[in-house]
């Protein structure tokens, strides 16, 4: 006896359009680490945008900025996982909680990687600065959410696409204030980390989908062989 297979993560009726999506991402991540590789200072979209300083903005929304940059620490990223992978499991969605730690792993080391090869900094040596972390894991666990919320909901294409990318937009665009507004980061190092997580999570959704279909499969195939 088989169950009812568990929704794919990655809805099909998404899957070309963020596919494309994640390439284009992929391309704008690799052309802003080559201009900007080994820079100290802000480029001139940077300028364009804003300057980043410690004091770009005062109270109270300095106090807005610096709340939501918690959001992408340590802890208050840890808090959002949990919650975020307590909430899939209540929903009896595993395969969604997997995407989760998954989606949300590699898109840290991806931006963490990028910051080492890349070498640009802000504020001192030691500060790399592109692409921005916080602004890449905010994108990655907002991008999951919607996701999951596509599959639940049954969402359209049209539908489906416009929530994931509203996801995606609001989330970057409100940690990516954040990080400009208190000079942790440039505009293009914001960029930078949202194109990650566009780039990263759609193809994190694809493998968790075809690792779990094939764990299906061959536990299927187990069964079927045991004697009656």
């Amino acid at each position: 006896m088989t169950g009812r297979p568990a929704p794919a993560v990655l809805p099909p009726s998404l899957r070309t359009w963020l596919g494309l999506i994640a390439v284009l991402a992929a391309l704008v991540v690799v052309v802003l680490g080559v201009l900007y590789a080994g820079h100290s200072e802000p480029g001139r979209v940077d300028r364009w945008v804003i300057q980043p300083t410690a004091d770009s903005v005062g109270p109270p929304w300095r106090d807005v900025a610096l709340a939501t940059d918690f959001l992408g620490e340590p802890v208050g990223a840890a808090m959002l996982v949990v919650a975020a992978v307590t909430g899939c499991l209540l929903l009896r969605r595993p395969r969604a909680a997997v995407l989760i730690v998954a989606g949300v792993s590699l898109t840290v080391g991806a931006s963490t990687l990028l910051k080492s090869l890349v070498g640009r900094t802000i504020h001192g040596e030691d500060n790399l600065s592109y692409p921005s972390g916080h602004t890449a894991f905010f994108t990655a666990l907002a991008l999951m959410v919607a996701l999951l919320a596509t599959g639940r909901l049954c969402l359209r294409r049209t539908a489906g696409m416009l929530l994931v990318l509203a996801a995606a937009l609001a989330a970057g665009a409100a940690m990516g204030w954040a990080q400009v507004a208190l000079g942790a980061h440039y505009p293009t190092d914001v960029l930078g980390g949202w194109c990650t997580a566009l780039a990263v999570v759609p193809a994190t959704a694809w493998l968790v989908d075809r690792m779990a279909d094939r764990l299906v499969d061959r536990t299927a195939d187990a069964g079927r062989r045991q004697p009656r």
